[in-house]
């Protein structure tokens, strides 16, 4: 757990591991997302200056939905932060003190990608083929930050499934917590975790964001149709998040019906519904695909 990983000499500003992690990934996923404008495209050069302004869209659309879930949440749960937003509404804006929703992030960037879609003439469901089989890539670099600062953690490992095969996917929370002078308390474990042995969720979310896209990288020259490989990995993901998140610890995600369900698996099952319905609805359907150079 490293939530600062250094600070600048001369004028001690820390380096975070999250926001380094994020930023990491976004130029990943952005980078990718260039090679494949050129690789599906039978204008090379004029498409890359098309999507050039897509990844900057993109990015304020993950900050802007992340952020507006959480708050959302927050505040219907009633929990203590979200008062604090509705007694100083501008804390809203405090992102960097953390507060941020996947799924949220995932739809708002599918919005503004449409919005920037219409307003440089980018065919929309190709984009989006295309931007979420980058995104996901992003997405398993991105996820390394909440391992180095603890958020995200998953519920306390049975005794008996402590020393199995599997005890990779399982993490062992330091005791004491680490702590500096800069930064006290910087770890999301949380004190009640110390010494404890704990699923490892944050590498699980890596891996799972690997595994959507690869799926979609692997499918994107076999598509039937534009929007499929969208549809695929969103099915996938929501699947996969829906299963993770019984390993979960971290009450502040969102717990519904006495703990039954999370609001990422509430809106895993809606997700995964609607693109199963769509797949199936367009099973017969069979597009002219788009040439890979």
């Amino acid at each position: 757990m490293h939530p600062i990983l250094f600070k600048i000499p001369g004028v001690d500003f820390p380096i975070r591991s999250f926001g380094l992690m994020l930023a990491l990934g976004f130029l990943l996923g952005s980078w990718i997302l260039t090679k494949l404008v050129v690789r599906f495209s039978d204008k090379p050069k004029e498409d890359a200056a098309r999507y050039a302004a897509l990844p900057v869209w993109l990015l304020c659309g993950i900050v802007i939905g992340a952020r507006l879930l959480y708050v959302v949440v927050e505040i219907s749960k009633g929990s203590e932060t979200g008062k604090s937003y509705i007694d100083n509404p501008l804390l809203v804006f405090a992102v960097w003190q953390g507060g941020l929703v996947m799924f949220g992030g995932l739809f708002g960037a599918i919005v503004a990608g449409a919005w920037c879609c219409a307003k440089h003439k980018i065919p929309f469901k190709h984009a989006l083929d295309l931007g979420l089989t980058a995104g996901f890539f992003g997405q398993a670099v991105g996820r390394v930050g909440c391992l180095l600062v603890g958020d995200d953690y998953g519920s306390v490992v049975p005794e008996k499934w402590q020393h199995m095969p599997f005890s990779l996917l399982q993490i062992h929370v330091p005791n004491p917590l680490p702590q500096s002078d800069s930064y006290p308390g910087a770890s999301l474990f949380g004190a009640e975790n110390a010494g404890q042995v704990l699923w490892a969720t944050q590498p699980m979310m890596s891996i799972k964001a690997l595994i959507v896209a690869s799926i979609a990288l692997w499918l994107l020259p076999r598509r039937r149709y534009e929007g499929q490989v969208a549809l695929v990995a969103l099915l996938t993901y929501s699947t996969l998040r829906f299963g993770i998140e019984f390993l979960r610890g971290d009450a502040v995600r969102g717990v519904w019906f006495d703990g039954a369900i999370s609001t990422s698996q509430l809106i895993a099952i809606a997700a995964a519904s609607v693109s199963l319905a769509l797949l199936i609805k367009n099973r017969a359907r069979r597009d002219a695909p788009l040439s890979a150079s």
